[in-house]
């Protein structure tokens, strides 16, 4: 199957904070922009971040394995060379929302994930796949 990236639209409270964190902190590249909307480059995938001001997701948290996330996230599959070098870039930084976390150990799906929150207070997760063919198995 042919592979396609993805774009999603996301309030944000600061467009010049947000180009700040996305493009000096995780080396996003910058594409189309003005004063109230930036497109973010997340390894290929279209992150349009529009100013809104203050806004508010009543965000719940589940329970995966025994670790507590929140239902609302996103996240880039990462190979795990690829996750390793990212994660030694930001693993001293203050944005840190969960330090790195093995989920599904011994089991079908088994991946490894650090989870990071943008200024927006939206939780990036970045996660690597023990087996790169087990990221849709049940």
């Amino acid at each position: 199957m042919q592979e396609f990236k993805f774009h999603i639209s996301l309030p944000a409270n600061s467009i010049t904070a947000t180009k700040k964190f996305y493009h000096e902190q995780l080396k996003c590249p910058i594409g189309r922009n003005s004063v109230n909307w930036i497109d973010i480059n997340l390894f290929g995938n279209q992150l349009t971040f529009i100013e809104s001001g203050d806004f508010s997701f009543k965000v719940k948290k589940y329970k995966f394995d025994d670790t507590v996330i929140p239902i609302f996230h996103f996240g880039v599959l990462l190979d795990n060379k690829t996750w390793s070098i990212l994660f030694d870039e930001l693993k001293n930084h203050e944005f840190f929302w969960l330090k790195p976390t093995t989920f599904l150990a011994d089991k079908s799906g088994a991946h490894t994930s650090f989870f990071i929150q943008d200024p927006n207070g939206y939780v990036i997760e970045f996660k690597a796949f023990n087996k790169q063919d087990e990221v849709f198995t049940a």
